[in-house]
């Protein structure tokens, strides 16, 4: 089955989009899927993308992938946490393997593989700066985000972590075994996918 992943991210600039389409399919051909990831820009916007995909008889299978803003309580219910977090009804025709989740938010995926971050970072990477590994989906999304801002700020203005491009760079860089090590929704995304194809 071919999927199609409308991914949240990428702003409203064409060089944004192309960035994120290419960081996340980079990723996820490093896992052994082929997909056709959408950079759509606003969650609203990804979801509304992936409604109208919904609706439309299709060669792909329609994949929603957001940030979920918070803990989520429950993994095999991705269409509750949006109802109570964004108020989004779950589509008439949605499945519940057609929502997925970055918990909390994209950055988590980051921090989660140390070996990429000294990669693409460099020896100025404050590696203790950074959020443990243990439970790191618990983590909010404010914290993850400012201790990877913390442990780049002296890798310089042309290094240092930065969210656009150069976030869309990084994803390209991870080990999605490593992810589904530490990360059990990166995991399920990948089970789904699996399943799938």
């Amino acid at each position: 089955m071919k999927v199609k992943l409308y991914v949240e991210g990428g702003g409203d600039g064409k060089e944004l989009r192309i960035a994120c389409r290419r960081g996340f399919h980079e990723l996820c051909g490093k896992a052994g899927f082929r997909l056709r990831p959408v950079a759509c820009g606003s969650r609203n916007d990804a979801f509304d993308r992936f409604k109208t995909a919904l609706s439309v008889e299709d060669d792909y299978y329609p994949m929603l992938l957001v940030d979920s803003e918070a803990e989520v309580c429950d993994i095999g219910r991705p269409w509750s946490h949006l109802a109570k977090q964004d108020g989004w009804k779950k589509p008439r025709r949605a499945k519940d393997n057609q929502a997925q989740l970055m918990v909390q938010c994209m950055e988590t995926w980051c921090v989660a593989d140390r070996k990429a971050l000294r990669g693409f970072f460099g020896q100025k990477l404050q590696e203790g700066a950074l959020p443990p590994l243990d439970g790191l989906e618990r983590r909010s999304k404010d914290d993850v985000q400012r201790k990877l801002n913390h442990a780049t700020r002296k890798c310089g203005d042309d290094r240092m972590y930065k969210k656009g491009k150069r976030s869309f760079e990084l994803i390209a860089t991870l080990d999605p075994s490593v992810l589904e090590e530490h990360l059990p929704h990166f995991k399920r995304l990948c089970e789904t996918l699996r399943s799938l194809m």
